[in-house]
């Protein structure tokens, strides 16, 4: 009998940033990595987050042995408790991250089902055919690891994301050991993050934001807000070690900022100084020059705390004049007109707002691998394969051609994208035939996947309007009671429309009155030929193709 081969099979994070999900195939044996998520694009109306199209999945959940996190980001956690709904897989991951798991299936009122498997690095674990050795490497939050996956045909190497950072805050270092003793051996396959390859150098150290956070909390003519990622732990501890170094009291604000400091103290992983804490609600008490305020909505969510301290909406902290504000978080792309305006509406306040490096002292730093950094892991794998994944297609090729100039696996980059497989023997790699593979959108308050259709209609209201033909008829005599009412949204301003509206139920009402005694009797009928005749006539007034929603009232 041959050999069956291994597959991997992105459904995720290729030619997209977030949405990180790659599944690992051997025969009848699955292993996803990450299941993540992404906010939509405008266009996408009325839906609150993106999952992956998880349909090949389902088709195959008998197969499927687990779900292994590489770390705690929403970009790869954000589609757990959707995905658990439908399958029921244990879910692996280092301490913290399945403290931020746990949190989001408890308000999703998953956690007393989901079997969470805690793994920690330097400690290899068995899910069927695979053995995985989880590998620490540092990025923006903690608790990140990169996974050496041994399978029957060979070691696979998910770095996850990182970055090599020679001085990180909580000394915890990357292992480079563990992943040169792995390209000793010999390694199948490097699957590897792409998301700064556009990036020359080295990404600097997390550290690195200290001195400049320090200088403006030292000059900080008054109270300092500072906002972060929550899950920017690391961040977080440098404030509390600055503010506590110069004398000011710190106040957590906002939900998911309080959530992880509050887990992150609890695992020991964040260090806060006795008597340094204050409640926000007592901020207006202090002296502004002795308090720093840590809070969440440095990407100007639109109900975040920052947003709503920007227009003065928030019952416990003011922002006045001359207080400081310090955005320590990367504009993400498509955010930048609602953080512009947010940081508008402080400027208006008169706030000293910083929010870009300046002065060889960055504010913030990537937690992402720049060039040199992709450079060293791969020459410290030195696999016989190549796949770039974690970024937009663009990231995706430069990284392969990147590689491909180095000649460490020449003629063996297999460049993919989401739903494509790679089948891989003893001898070969090839490319296969792809597996669906997409998005899914949802709406969190409902937690039901939002159909296309859905979506298609919420453009077209958007775009064209509505209107309303309404016709009141007498259910005795079945004769029109009036003239039709036709109330309009969205086509034409109302002051403006009056002459639009007055030939409407014209065309109305020469529909009902041209159509014969067997029409008027069925008022499916009667619905469509008016809202085919008021299309046609609105389009030709206004070039737009509303919705018609013909409405019958019996009397």
């Amino acid at each position: 009998m041959s050999e069956s081969p291994l597959r991997l099979i992105p459904l995720g994070g290729l030619g997209e940033f977030g949405l990180n999900m790659m599944v690992v195939r051997y025969a009848d044996d699955i292993l996803v990595i990450d299941a993540g998520m992404m906010f939509p694009e405008a266009e996408l109306l009325g839906v609150d987050i993106v999952i992956p199209d998880i349909e090949y999945l389902k088709r195959n959940r008998a197969s499927v042995r687990g779900i292994i996190l590489t770390h705690g980001h929403e970009d790869h956690i954000g589609a757990v408790p959707f995905i658990l709904r439908d399958l029921d897989v244990p879910v692996y991951g280092t301490e913290f991250t399945l403290a931020l798991v746990r949190r989001r299936l408890e308000e999703h009122g998953l956690a007393d089902e989901a079997r969470l498997r805690e793994i920690a690095p330097e400690k290899p674990f068995t899910v069927g055919p695979f053995t995985i050795e989880p590998i620490h490497v540092t990025h923006s939050t903690i608790d990140c690891v990169a996974l050496a996956i041994r399978t029957p045909l060979g070691v696979i190497v998910h770095t996850g994301d990182f970055k090599i950072d020679p001085t990180p805050v909580d000394g915890r270092a990357f292992d480079l050991h563990a992943l040169a003793r792995y390209g000793d051996e010999g390694v199948l396959a490097l699957v590897a993050d792409s998301t700064n390859i556009e990036r020359p150098g080295h990404t600097l150290s997390e550290r690195a934001v200290s001195p400049r956070l320090e200088d403006l909390l030292r000059s900080a003519p008054r109270k300092v807000l500072v906002s972060c990622f929550a899950s920017s732990i690391h961040r977080i501890q440098q404030v509390i070690d600055i503010s506590e170094k110069l004398g000011r009291k710190v106040a957590f604000v906002g939900r998911s900022m309080v959530d992880n400091v509050e887990i992150a103290h609890d695992l020991g992983r964040l260090r806060i100084p006795d008597g340094i804490v204050i409640k926000p609600q007592n901020i207006g008490e202090m002296d502004p020059k002795k308090v720093v305020v840590l809070v969440s909505g440095s990407q100007a969510e639109p109900l975040s705390s920052l947003s709503r301290i920007s227009v003065d909406n928030h019952r416990h902290v003011t922002l006045e004049h001359s207080d400081t504000v310090v955005l320590s978080a990367r504009i993400i792309p498509g955010n930048e007109k609602p953080i512009f305006r947010m940081i508008d509406h402080m400027f208006r306040r008169h706030a000293l707002v910083y929010y870009e490096d300046g002065g060889g002292q960055p504010l913030h730093v990537s937690g992402h691998a720049s060039q040199e950094e992709l450079k060293l892991m791969l020459n410290l794998v030195r696999p016989r394969y190549f796949l770039p994944v974690h970024g937009e297609y663009r990231q995706l090729f430069r990284h392969a051609a990147m590689v491909e100039q180095m000649r460490v696996v020449p003629g063996r980059v297999l460049l993919i994208e989401n739903g494509q497989q790679v089948e891989f023997t003893r001898d070969s790699a090839t490319i296969g035939d792809t597996v669906p593979a997409g998005r899914v959108c949802v709406d969190s308050g409902s937690l039901e996947e939002v159909e296309e259709a859905v979506i298609r209609d919420r453009q077209h209201l958007a775009e064209d309007g509505v209107v309303v033909p309404i016709i009141a008829i007498d259910k005795h005599t079945g004769r029109i009671e009036g003239l039709p009412e036709v109330v309009s949204r969205g086509l034409v301003p109302s002051d403006n429309g009056q002459e639009l509206t007055s030939k409407a139920r014209e065309v109305v009402l020469r529909t009902i009155e041209s159509s014969n005694t067997d029409e008027t009797a069925d008022w499916s009928v009667i619905k469509e030929k008016i809202r085919a005749d008021l299309r046609r006539y609105l389009n030709r007034q206004t070039s737009k193709r509303p919705l018609v929603l013909p409405v019958i009232l019996e009397i």
